[in-house]
């Protein structure tokens, strides 16, 4: 599995220069994205008004909140980071000595990329992206994939399903074009955004319709 896992980093992670590079970096932010956050509730209010707004906002940061925990218990960060002690966090693509041929120890290699030593890397890693060390499980994929279970489902409109489907698949590739997550990592990510999506989802469904109740019986 890891081989592949490696091949198919290889194959995606490519030196674009300084523009994709900023493209990439840009993207795999947060302040990009707020216009979309911004737009999502607008389109949650028009659908159900101020309280639904309220109850999807409470539960959109509850799961999105939980997506960035639960990764970090696999990295040993974060509030849940010791929840398994045991368990052998992975090291990100840049940190991986095999990927470049080298015989040395990640740390040495992490210390190698931070001071930017000159040499020809065969994974192209920009000098701002050099940051954490463990990839496991992507907190990106897992948020990024709860808020689009969650919001793409409540909002139920072709148009902005396919948004954030392709927001989605961004912010993904821009992990791999940064050398910051294997393509597993996303896809362990992924699922973790899935569960807690839809599990906010099931409780957003729930919450609304005991509050449609409340308002029909007054």
């Amino acid at each position: 599995m890891y081989d592949f896992d490696h091949g198919l980093f290889l194959a995606l992670n490519f030196d674009g220069g300084p523009f994709v590079d900023r493209l990439m970096l840009t993207v795999s932010g947060t302040a990009m994205w707020l216009p979309l956050y911004a737009l999502i509730l607008w389109l949650v209010w028009r659908r159900g008004g101020w309280r639904a707004t309220l109850l999807f906002l409470v539960l959109m940061l509850a799961a999105l909140t939980l997506a960035d925990m639960v990764s970090g218990i696999f990295k040993h960060n974060g509030l849940l980071g010791g929840l398994l002690p045991d368990f052998e966090p992975r090291w990100r693509p840049m940190f991986t000595p095999s990927l470049e041929g080298l015989d040395i120890a990640p740390d040495s290699l992490r210390t190698i990329r931070a001071t930017a030593a000159p040499g020809t890397w065969r994974v192209h890693v920009p000098v701002e992206a050099v940051s954490g060390s463990y990839g496991t499980v992507s907190a990106h994929a897992a948020t990024v994939v709860a808020l689009a279970v969650l919001s793409a489902s409540v909002i139920r409109r072709r148009w902005f399903t396919l948004l954030m489907i392709l927001s989605t698949l961004l912010i993904c590739y821009s992990r791999i074009y940064l050398a910051k997550h294997f393509p597993m990592d996303l896809v362990w990510g992924s699922l973790v955004g899935v569960a807690l999506g839809a599990a906010a989802l099931g409780c957003f469904r729930a919450l609304s319709a005991r509050i449609a109740c409340g308002n029909r019986a007054r």
